[in-house]
């Protein structure tokens, strides 16, 4: 796979994981499509499963490895299980707030930026571990 074709498979994701997740952006937190949609009786369902495919596509456009691809199913499986709660608003309000397609497309864009590195104008520094203050302190001291 070419570098281009796998920064057009990052920039795909995001876009889906951003419609999906983050719409709205309240710190941490976020609101998209799949937590609106999620109180339309159908409409999460086959809008979470429809973006779900997608990125599932964009993964395999993106050759991404197998224990990416298994992650990012788990991630839309239980996004998209939610829905079938049989306890009322139970299923939406777990919709909503499990940020599935958000989680799914992020396994992505790292695997991509892994083999490949960030497309232009991307940090790739967000997805380095950050060392916990203490095992630092100790390190400098040493």
């Amino acid at each position: 796979m070419s570098r281009e074709a796998a920064h057009r498979a990052w920039r795909s994701a995001d876009t889906i994981k951003r419609l999906s997740d983050r719409v709205i952006g309240l710190g941490p937190f976020g609101l998209g499509l799949d937590g609106i949609l999620a109180w339309v009786p159908g409409a999460g369902l086959i809008y979470g499963v429809g973006a779900g495919l997608m990125l599932l596509g964009e993964g395999v456009r993106a050759k991404a490895s197998s224990g990416t691809m298994t992650r990012m199913l788990a991630y839309i499986l239980a996004d998209n299980f939610s829905d079938m709660i049989p306890i009322p608003f139970a299923g939406s309000i777990i919709d909503m707030a499990f940020p599935g397609h958000l989680m799914a497309a992020n396994a992505l864009l790292k695997d991509i930026e892994d083999r490949h590195g960030a497309p232009e104008g991307v940090s790739q520094k967000r997805w380095a571990r950050k060392k916990p203050r203490k095992l630092a302190a100790m390190a400098a001291r040493h």
